[in-house]
C-alpha cells in the first residue's frame, strides 16, 4: 500500500508540478569607466592584428540548436536563452518556421513528439511500451525492477558504464543522447562524467521523465549542468541530421515498436564519425520459447509473429545495424547480455 502511494505521488508530476528552478546568480557589478592606458591599448591592438585570418574556430556543439520540428525536421526556432540545460530550456519557446507548429516545455521535459499540443486525438502505443508510461512502472524502474537484470548476464550499472565509455572515446567533447532514458540512470552517469559538452535524456513515457527529473533534482551538481529532458518518439527524433555525436540506448531495443525504424533514425542524426552503443537480450530459449529459425517459415505463411518483445540473435543486430548505414560494429556477450556498437561513416 505505502508503494502504491509513493508511485501515485511520484507520477503527480504529470499534472502540473512546475520546474524548481535554482536561484538566480546575483547580477555582475561593472566595472568602472576608466581609461585604459595608451600603451596597454597598443599590445593589445597588436596581438589582435598578428592573430592569423585563417584560423579555425573551433566549434561548440552544445550551443548549437540541434532541436528539430518532428513533422519535417527543419531545425527550430528558438525564443528564450539559448542552452542544452533545464533552466534555460524551461523559459524557451521552440517553433518549426515550416510546419508552424510550436513546441513548449511542460514544466520538466520538453515535448517533442508529433501529438505534442493536440487537443482531441490521442493513440496507444504498443503494450510493452505503454507499460513503461505506468506510474507504478516508473517508480520501480530504479528501485529493484532494473537491477534483476544481472539475472540475464548484465554485468551491472557502473561496469555498463564504463563499457559504454570506452565505445564513446572518440567522441568525447559531444553531444551525447540517452535514448529510452526511463528514470535516468546512465544520464546522470554520462552527465557527471563531464565527458560530454552536453547530455539529453530522451523518452517517450511521461512518468519516466518524471522519475529522471526527481533523482536529478536530488542531486545538486546536476542542476546546474548542461543536461535537457525530452519527449520524443524513437522512431522520430526531433533533431537535424548529422547532429548528434554520441547515442546510447540501454536495455532498450527489444521495447521498441519497430527497431529498423529506430535505428535508421539513429542513423540519420549521428554525425559523421558519431557512435551508437546499446544493451539488450540477446534471444534466447529463457526469454523468447520459439527460436528465430522456428519463427522465419511461419513469419512467410501467416506474416510477423508478434510477441511481447523484440529479442534478436547477434548476427540479426549486426544486420540491422549494417543495414542503417552503420559500420565498425563491435559487440560484447555476457550469458544473454549484448552491448554492441556502431558507428556513422
Amino acid at each position: 500500500m505505502e508503494l502504491a502511494v509513493r508511485a501515485a505521488a511520484a507520477a503527480s508530476c504529470s499534472s502540473g508540478a512546475s520546474l524548481q528552478l535554482p536561484r538566480a546568480r546575483a547580477p555582475l557589478r561593472l566595472l568602472g569607466h576608466r581609461r585604459l592606458p595608451a600603451r596597454r591599448v597598443a599590445v593589445e591592438a597588436a596581438a589582435i592584428a598578428v592573430e592569423p585570418e585563417n584560423k579555425v574556430p573551433q566549434s561548440n556543439n552544445s550551443e548549437a540548436e540541434v532541436f528539430a520540428c518532428p513533422v519535417c525536421y527543419e531545425p527550430l526556432i528558438r525564443k528564450g536563452p539559448s542552452g542544452i540545460n533545464l533552466p534555460s530550456i524551461y523559459r524557451s519557446g521552440f517553433k518549426c518556421s515550416k510546419c508552424n507548429k510550436s513546441f513548449t516545455s511542460k514544466d520538466i521535459f520538453l515535448d517533442l513528439t508529433v501529438t505534442s499540443g493536440t487537443k482531441e486525438y490521442s493513440e496507444l502505443k504498443p503494450a510493452r511500451t505503454e507499460l513503461f508510461r505506468s506510474p507504478l512502472v516508473s517508480f520501480l524502474y530504479e528501485r529493484g525492477w532494473r537491477q534483476n537484470f544481472n539475472r540475464s548476464g548484465f554485468p551491472g550499472l557502473d561496469e555498463e558504464f564504463q563499457m559504454a565509455q570506452d565505445y564513446f572515446q572518440s567522441v568525447a567533447g559531444g553531444v551525447l543522447l540517452d535514448v529510452s532514458c526511463g528514470s535516468g540512470l546512465f544520464t546522470r552517469k554520462f552527465a557527471k562524467s563531464g565527458s560530454y559538452s552536453a547530455v539529453i535524456a530522451l523518452d517517450f513515457s511521461e512518468n519516466m521523465l518524471c522519475q529522471c527529473y526527481e533523482f536529478i533534482q536530488q542531486d545538486d551538481t546536476l542542476v546546474n549542468t548542461n543536461l535537457a529532458l525530452v519527449r520524443a518518439d524513437i522512431s522520430r527524433l526531433p533533431f537535424a541530421s548529422s547532429s548528434i555525436d554520441a547515442i546510447h540506448a540501454g536495455a532498450a531495443i527489444h521495447c521498441w515498436p519497430s527497431p529498423s525504424n529506430a535505428v535508421a533514425e539513429i542513423s540519420r542524426v549521428l554525425r559523421p564519425g558519431g557512435v551508437f552503443v546499446a544493451t539488450t537480450f540477446l534471444s534466447s530459449p529463457r526469454n523468447n520459447p520459439f527460436s528465430v529459425e522456428a519463427l522465419r517459415p511461419l513469419r512467410q505463411i501467416v506474416g510477423p509473429v508478434n510477441t511481447s518483445y523484440n529479442y534478436f540473435t547477434e548476427g540479426e543486430l549486426e544486420d540491422l545495424c549494417k543495414s542503417c548505414g552503420l559500420v565498425n560494429y563491435s559487440s560484447k556477450v555476457q550469458r544473454s547480455f549484448i552491448m554492441f556498437s556502431g558507428q556513422k561513416p
